[in-house]
């Protein structure tokens, strides 16, 4: 491993600063000196169309792999929320940095609370686990697709497009923009999507050196956490076309994880939910209590809110 790494990443305000955030750590903790390479990936090229018909959250990283794998770079930073269950041959996750805070936000502009929305509000949100958690919460909202970057999203909001429109919290604090969020979502009201907040480093499978230094940079209970949420996921087949939500937090030495999974396409069909815990001491401990998670949804009947 050379003392100078490329850090591949999205051309967006929020991915560079998650690249940056990485750049700096790498200088500071590693002595590790690292330059960007800016890509623009075919989920940001897209946006006349929800996630969920053009192949999912895995377009906004495709290219950055390619990058890994052609050695343009030798390391991807990504929002974990963003990297499908199974990565492709060849790579791994060398770290899962400290996760930042994982909850949804409701932004509005004139509005303070979801509460205080009126009857048949415009919301804007293209995620099918918003969608269904809204409308459960308010069956009476339009909610009306919006995709786009951080930036562009709020954009369209103050451009008058909708009344309000819901974001994960953590981009909104990390570009310094908390001033926003006129609420936060309790997990109770909605639950969010595995592995939301946190930030997962990508690398080549086979860059040994490489992952035993970025190892240093991870974070263990995110990482226990995380990989609890993306097994409720990985069992259930779950990808943006599932609106299913996975949330692990930590009491003393057990991890608490909440699982809720809605129906694609009948919105006011119930949420199942699960709830299970366990004492987690490693990545397989992790797994199977995401396992469990999935087969207590199953259980409740996820079968028929499952695509056939």
């Amino acid at each position: 491993m050379t003392s100078s790494i490329i850090i591949a990443t999205r051309e967006s305000r929020l991915a560079l600063w998650q690249a940056e955030h990485v750049q700096a750590r790498l200088a500071n903790e590693l002595g590790l000196t690292a330059t960007l390479l800016g890509m623009t990936t075919r989920g940001d090229q897209i946006l006349d169309r929800t996630l969920s018909k053009i192949g999912g959250k895995g377009l906004f990283v495709k290219e950055l792999e390619t990058a890994l794998a052609e050695g343009r770079a030798q390391l991807a930073v990504h929002s974990l929320k963003d990297v499908p269950m199974e990565l492709p041959e060849g790579f791994m996750l060398a770290a899962v940095l400290e996760r930042e805070d994982p909850r949804d936000a409701f932004v509005s502009n004139d509005y303070a609370s979801l509460a205080e929305l009126p009857e048949g509000a415009v919301v804007g949100s293209s995620s099918l686990r918003r969608v269904t958690q809204l409308l459960q919460l308010r069956p009476d909202l339009r909610v009306e697709p919006l995709r786009g970057n951080l930036d562009t999203r709020l954009r369209k909001l103050d451009e008058g497009g909708y009344h309000a429109i819901v974001l994960a919290a953590a981009g909104l604090k990390r570009l310094g923009l908390a001033a926003r969020v006129r609420a936060l979502f309790g997990v109770d009201q909605m639950l969010p999507c595995a592995g939301q907040g946190a930030l997962g480093l990508e690398i080549r499978a086979d860059d040994a050196a490489l992952a035993e230094a970025l190892a240093k940079l991870g974070h263990a209970p995110t990482l226990l956490a995380c990989e609890a949420e993306r097994a409720v996921s990985r069992a259930l087949g779950g990808s943006c076309s599932l609106p299913l939500a996975a949330h692990a937090r930590w009491q003393g030495g057990s991890l608490c994880l909440d699982a809720a999974l809605g129906h694609a396409e009948r919105h006011a069909t119930p949420l199942l939910r699960a709830s299970v815990a366990a004492e987690v001491g490693d990545v397989e401990a992790a797994r199977a209590l995401g396992q469990q998670a999935a087969a207590r949804l199953r259980e409740l009947g996820a079968g028929s809110y499952l695509p056939a």
